[in-house]
């Protein structure tokens, strides 16, 4: 008698178990799926932006920007100090230098920062007159913030987030349009 019921406590220990691993890798995989963040990089301050300093080629030209980083996962991301690197065509013109954060699952957060831009660079590149003409200059930006996922209060993986914005800043209007492309790898 005790060994059925040994066997019906252990049928029934097994169900359970099974029901629960069903349960959690189906959550994994589509509640907990890994979504890639939200990302938006807007220059500011740019209509207050001297073009004079534009003539002296020896010096660096800071840039304010602000960062929207917004995380759509149920899971935290926490990253160190990392820098973000400016392109103008194929040429590194700048860098972006970037605090490190905390950002809380299912939230956004606001970085301030600044690029600053090699002048030097930027003058001696052979595109830049013809884009200055056209009165539109265009820069790619990119950045991999490498850092940790908190789950749950459980679970700490690594993770890397890159990001691609391609920007426009319209000289005449002094305006700016960007996209940014980001993905999470785990």
């Amino acid at each position: 008698m005790a060994n059925k019921g040994l066997k019906i406590c252990l049928a029934m220990s097994l169900l359970f178990l099974i029901i629960v691993t069903i349960a959690t890798v189906t959550l994994f995989l589509t509640v907990f799926k890994p979504k890639d963040p939200n990302i938006m990089v807007q220059p500011v301050g740019l209509e207050n932006f001297d073009l004079s300093l534009l003539t002296n080629l020896t010096s660096n030209v800071s840039l304010p920007m602000v960062i929207t980083m917004g995380n759509p996962n149920y899971g935290s991301f926490e990253y160190p100090k990392a820098t973000g690197f400016v392109n103008f065509h194929d040429t590194l013109v700048g860098e972006v230098p970037i605090e490190g954060e905390f950002v809380p699952a299912r939230d956004q957060i606001t970085v301030e920062t600044s690029a600053v831009f090699m002048l030097q660079k930027l003058v001696s590149d052979d595109r830049f007159l013809a884009d200055v003409l056209s009165g539109s200059l265009n820069f790619t930006s990119a950045a991999a913030l490498s850092g940790k996922v908190h789950m749950l209060t459980i679970f700490k993986l690594k993770a890397t987030v890159y990001c691609t914005c391609d920007f426009s800043i319209n000289i005449t209007s002094r305006s700016v349009g960007s996209k940014c492309i980001s993905k999470i790898k785990l």
